[in-house]
């Protein structure tokens, strides 16, 4: 007899991450025809204002590719090695300007009308690039929950991340608010970041389209110095031209509410950072130099590859995506759910409570989600990114 737990000999699936508009990106084309028909066909029956934490989408709605998958690509997929630029900044405001820059790297852009799978509970994520090691496990599914640990030992660099995505259906639009903390430690210098996430927005109606809104918070309790960072997606009438992917926002000393910097441009684009003191404007993050050009990871080691990786829990699902046999995607994606639902039952008839493999998981009313990782440093991953 077959243990049902066991790996099946299947390659792991990896794919390109998302890329900036005007780049070929395979993984953004398996898409239904009549995409907005059927879109509109899904909602008919949600009403304004529900939670679509629940909604399954059919495979032909799905990128090839975990929500793990990307969470992670936000951290290890750049083609420049932001974090050390981070920890090599002279002086505490060098280092924020940074890790603002930094920041607004993690923001990757979205494709209308898919979205990648809704992960299993425990399923991981474990990937390195260069000496940045990266660990992620879905620590609940209902609701859906993700840890992230990254440490870079060579640069003494840790990251700290816990996200809830909430979306929400509104009638012409889904708008998905990211809840949680993230935490990037600059260890050598005994500084830690503090900050959060936007919220990605679908417009269904007037005229399709997705983008980052709201605002992200970056602090410094150390430093004392504060950023203020606004996403914005302006439209003109009905929907028509408008001003998209706009960021704008300011760098101050929290001490004296002083503002030092102000932040202007487009995060897949170039953002200028303006010195109130003298005038003088510089680029801080140019998106081309970070995230183009970027490639999917390869399995170096598949035999050491977890049997909760999201590239081979959902290996068959995405394999079916990328030939559009969606027959077969359909049959992948069911065969994995009930088998989420065969685990949740048999734990329910033992008493049995799930716990997280990599992270210690606490919730509060008052603070939300806390995710502390359980070991100091994550390993080294038989995924790699270049």
């Amino acid at each position: 007899m077959v243990n049902k737990h066991e790996k099946k000999e299947i390659k792991v699936v990896l794919t390109k991450p998302l890329t900036l508009e005007g780049e070929s990106n395979s993984d953004a084309s398996y898409t239904a025809p009549n995409l907005l028909q059927r879109i509109l066909s899904l909602f008919k029956n949600v009403r304004p204002g529900s939670d679509l934490t629940r909604f399954q989408l059919p495979p032909q709605f799905n990128l090839p590719k975990s929500q793990l998958q990307c969470y992670g690509e936000s951290v290890y997929c750049t083609s420049l090695d932001l974090l050390s630029m981070c920890n090599s900044g002279k002086s505490p405001i060098d280092r924020f300007i940074s890790v603002v820059a930094w920041c607004i790297s993690t923001t990757r852009p979205a494709t209308f009308g898919v979205a990648p799978y809704n992960p299993t509970l425990g399923e991981t994520h474990h990937v390195s690039k260069g000496n940045l090691n990266v660990l992620l496990e879905q620590v609940s599914h209902h609701p859906p929950v993700t840890a992230l640990h990254a440490t870079d030992e060579k640069e003494n660099i840790e990251m700290i991340w816990c996200q809830q995505p909430v979306p929400k259906f509104y009638g012409t639009s889904v708008e998905a608010k990211v809840l949680g903390k993230r935490m990037l430690k600059l260890l050598n210098h005994g500084e830690t970041y503090e900050l959060n996430c936007p919220h990605l927005l679908f417009r269904i109606l007037p005229i399709p389209g997705v983008d980052w809104v709201g605002t992200v918070n970056i602090r410094c309790p150390e430093t004392g110095l504060v950023a203020e960072l606004s996403y914005k997606s302006s439209s003109s009438f009905l929907g028509f031209g408008g001003n998209h992917k706009v960021i704008k926002g300011k760098i101050l000393d929290s001490s004296s509410s002083k503002v030092l910097y102000e932040v202007d441009g487009h995060w897949d684009r170039t953002v200028k950072l303006k010195d109130t003191s003298n005038g003088t404007v510089r680029v801080i993050y140019d998106a081309k130099e970070v995230v183009s050009g970027l490639q999917a990871p390869i399995a170096k080691d598949e035999e050491s590859v977890w049997p909760t990786e999201s590239a081979y829990v959902w290996n068959e699902l995405s394999q079916a995506i990328l030939s559009k046999n969606w027959e077969k995607a359909k049959e992948a994606k069911q065969i994995v759910e009930e088998g989420q639902r065969e685990l949740l039952r048999e734990r329910e008839s033992k008493g049995e409570t799930w716990t997280p493999k990599h992270f210690i998981v606490s919730y509060s009313k008052e603070g939300g989600w806390d995710c502390s990782p359980i070991h100091n440093l994550v390993s080294d991953a038989p995924i790699v990114a270049h």
